[in-house]
């Protein structure tokens, strides 16, 4: 018996992202296919990357506006 695959959009790696500081609204509409949780003075912001270049697009963007970013943990799928 042969098994079919199905193929399915590009490969997505969750990812989360916490930065120092309370990101408002504004910026996180940057990122509107990620999602943000504040906690004390802390945003974190989780959601599906496509590949390092558009995570390193959403680092740049961070670091360019001030925002400190105090880690980046990929969230095995």
């Amino acid at each position: 018996m042969r098994r079919e695959r199905r193929i399915r959009g590009p490969l997505m790696t969750r990812t989360l992202i916490r930065v120092d500081g309370d990101l408002t609204d504004e910026l996180m509409s940057a990122f509107p296919h990620l999602q943000s949780t504040r906690q004390r003075a802390q945003t974190t912001i989780t959601g599906d990357v496509e590949d390092q270049e558009e995570l390193q697009g959403v680092l740049n963007f961070l670091t360019s506006l001030g925002v400190g970013v105090l880690e980046v943990i990929t969230i095995p799928g």
